[in-house]
């Protein structure tokens, strides 16, 4: 199915966070690498998800979020920065899934369940944005969430504790690492007012 057809059909338009994993990627010891993801639109048969490494159409996916657990894949159409998944499930899960969307649906119109506090960590309505490493190389990468503090981070580039970069425009060290990215601490903490604008960059593209 394509996109355009799938934004036709009756969907949820929902943000939840999750992982997946491609079956060409794999880290230097050989094992399958996971990496963030998160919901952008979702039906009880399929899903558009918004992800840091884009796989290829007919390409099966594993994938895990939060509120639906845990589902095998196909890649139907790619995106910029995402890709639509055909969902294999049985009858009675579809069935879940469909009372858990209603559910999510009614949940994200409750203003009152937002986290007002000041350093909170939140997820930005634009998720991918890149990196900038000391030698002036970019990576593309996706934000999993932000804080006033840092950042958390899920890219193909996968640096070690310590190494020293920008995300966007914010500078900053990478602190920790986890199982779909790492954590980058920024070198000073940021206004919030002022986050997204500085986080969420696009690079300029470079002459060959």
């Amino acid at each position: 199915m394509s996109v355009s057809e799938f934004l036709r059909q009756r969907a949820v338009d929902v943000s939840v966070s999750g992982s997946y994993s491609l079956p060409r990627w794999y880290d230097c010891e050989g094992q399958l690498r996971t990496f963030a993801c998160r919901t952008k639109r979702v039906s009880p048969f399929r899903m558009i998800v918004d992800v840091p490494v884009v796989g290829k159409v007919g390409e099966r996916v594993t994938s895990y979020f939060q509120d639906f657990g845990e589902f095998q894949c196909t890649i139907s159409a790619t995106l910029k920065a995402g890709f639509l998944m055909e969902l294999d499930m049985t009858r009675e899960r579809r069935a879940w899934m469909s009372e858990k969307l209603t559910w999510l649906e009614k949940k994200q119109k409750d203003a009152s369940i937002q986290d007002l506090r000041i350093d909170a960590r939140f997820v930005p309505q634009v998720s991918n944005t890149f990196l900038t490493l000391a030698d002036g190389s970019t990576h593309a990468c996706f934000i999993i969430d932000v804080s006033t503090a840092g950042v958390a981070i899920s890219c193909e580039y996968d640096p070690a504790i310590g190494t020293a970069l920008a995300v966007g425009a914010c500078v900053g060290r990478v602190v920790r690492k986890f199982d779909n990215g790492f954590a980058v601490k920024f070198a000073e903490k940021q206004q919030r007012d002022d986050l997204v604008r500085l986080v969420v960059r696009t690079p300029m593209l470079q002459s060959a």
